[in-house]
């Protein structure tokens, strides 16, 4: 009775794997991003990310991300914040119209290290809660693409890094080091569809760190998309560019205690 339990199941899974729609696509992603320390504690989180189709062709998305940054300790922080997120149709399943989202974010960043005989890799957990309110289109009864409602999301993100100095033993001023790092997409609650697994992205780039507020990367990141359907896929081998800036404000001697 077990093994006739194990073939249905196997059958089952592989019949539903088989069915999916695979789509394989080139695209290129720029970013700008920076964490700007305002006293002791607060500081401001900045983002944009100009998301491009068919390598730099068209557009697929732009993300525009702003938050403020909570620094209990050098190793924990806490963020929360908007993003405007506007996605295009693009690549082989195109949505029907190009959509706006509104996006409450909070996330959770711990740092540590991993100290080696010759290297020290910097390590980052970042857990992210992400409320998002997108529009929706939709045909109407003479054919005519319509403005829908607006439908509310819940999704957790959770990656981890890992910054590798290649040039020196640890992350200091003018070093060559790896990014390594994946983040994996959950969605939750009402109306997430057939899956819970949203994406998963598995990122590898070159970067050059300046000093600790200017860094340089370059990279392949690999998104995998699943839609809503639970049936269509996007696998996207994605050109990465990422220009890391900071700026910290002179704290003064009443902003130690904020």
């Amino acid at each position: 009775m077990k093994k006739i339990v194990f073939i249905f199941l196997f059958v089952i899974g592989t019949n539903s794997f088989a069915q999916k729609i695979f789509s394989d696509q080139q695209h290129a992603w720029v970013s700008f991003l920076g964490n700007h320390k305002l006293t002791k504690k607060f500081g401001l989180h900045t983002e944009y990310q100009w998301r491009r189709e068919d390598w730099f062709q068209n557009w697929q998305q732009s993300l525009l991300r702003i938050g403020i940054d909570y620094n209990i300790n050098p190793n924990l922080s806490l963020t929360a914040g908007y993003g405007w997120i506007v996605t295009f149709p693009y690549g082989e399943q195109p949505i029907l119209h190009q959509f706006n989202e509104h996006r409450i974010w909070q996330q959770l960043n711990l740092k540590s290290k991993i100290e080696l005989p010759k290297k020290v890799i910097d390590v980052q957990h970042r857990y992210r809660l992400e409320q998002r309110f997108l529009e929706t289109y939709s045909f109407n009864s003479v054919d005519a693409i319509v403005r829908g409602e607006t439908i509310f999301r819940q999704r957790v993100r959770y990656r981890a890094m890992f910054l590798i100095p290649i040039t020196k033993k640890t992350m200091q001023d003018n070093t060559l080091f790896l990014n390594v790092n994946n983040e994996v997409f959950l969605g939750f609650g009402k109306g997430i569809g057939k899956n819970v697994l949203d994406q998963n992205r598995f990122n590898i780039a070159f970067g050059w760190k300046f000093n600790n507020n200017f860094n340089l990367q370059v990279g392949y990141l690999n998104q995998y998309v699943i839609k809503s359907d639970g049936i269509k896929t996007e696998r996207n081998h994605t050109f990465l560019s990422a220009i890391n800036y900071n700026f910290s404000r002179r704290v003064k001697k009443n902003d130690s205690k904020q």
